[in-house]
């Protein structure tokens, strides 16, 4: 049984790492036909994108245990309390994209399919990975409040390269359209959906345990 789930854990990260990164790519690639910037200022502007960061560390969180568990990037991306932070900050991705976003813009063709990728198929790919193939039951409380380290260090970035370019990456953090103080309040709340969201992690992580659910032959040893 064990090497069954396994081996399904294995084709699961394989398969879902081959459609992030084919996603990943073709929105650069899409980027850089449609945009008026340079190579070096489209390419700034993509990884200006919570979006399109969280997406390369899920890409990685999947390929590196899969392709390379004996790597040190591999191990550490096995780990429990890795994979329940990344399965967080994706699916924040999805529930801010389609409850702020979605109804902004209308994209078209192979943008439509690659915007689905990154902000529908990705999500969903990742959170049922924690649920299905991660051992259970190692998180803490105080787990959630560490993860906040990588959405605050992302908002620090957006706030100092908006101020020299004049470009902000969405809406709701704009401070040059919305002014520091509504942007902030803003941010706080993206936290604090952060926040919430790892504490629910938690308790399924606790209550996943108690009915014996993940796979132990992925821990690293």
């Amino acid at each position: 049984m064990i090497q069954r789930m396994h081996g399904a854990a294995r084709g699961w990260r394989i398969l879902f790492a081959l459609v992030g990164w084919a996603g990943l790519i073709a929105q650069y690639v899409l980027l850089l036909k449609g945009g008026t910037r340079s190579v070096l200022g489209s390419t700034v502007v993509f990884f200006s994108y919570f979006t399109i960061l969280t997406n390369v560390v899920v890409a990685l969180a999947l390929t590196a245990p899969a392709l390379f568990p004996d790597s040190r990037l591999g191990r550490w991306t096995a780990t429990e309390g890795v994979r329940a932070a990344v399965a967080m900050y994706i699916a924040v991705v999805g529930i801010v994209y389609h409850a702020l976003l979605a109804a902004t813009w209308n994209p078209q063709g192979a943008l439509a399919v690659v915007n689905q990728i990154l902000h529908t198929v990705m999500p969903i790919a990742f959170v049922l990975d924690w649920l299905l193939f991660v051992p259970k039951g190692r998180l803490r409380w105080i787990d959630p409040a560490k993860w906040l380290t990588y959405p605050l260090l992302y908002g620090l970035w957006t706030a100092i390269h908006g101020q020299i370019v004049g470009w902000y990456p969405y809406w709701f953090i704009d401070i040059g359209a919305l002014g520091w103080s509504p942007a902030l309040v803003n941010f706080a709340a993206l936290l604090a959906l952060f926040l919430i969201l790892g504490l629910i992690v938690v308790a399924l992580d606790r209550a996943l345990s108690a009915l014996g659910k993940g796979d132990s032959s992925l821990t690293p040893s």
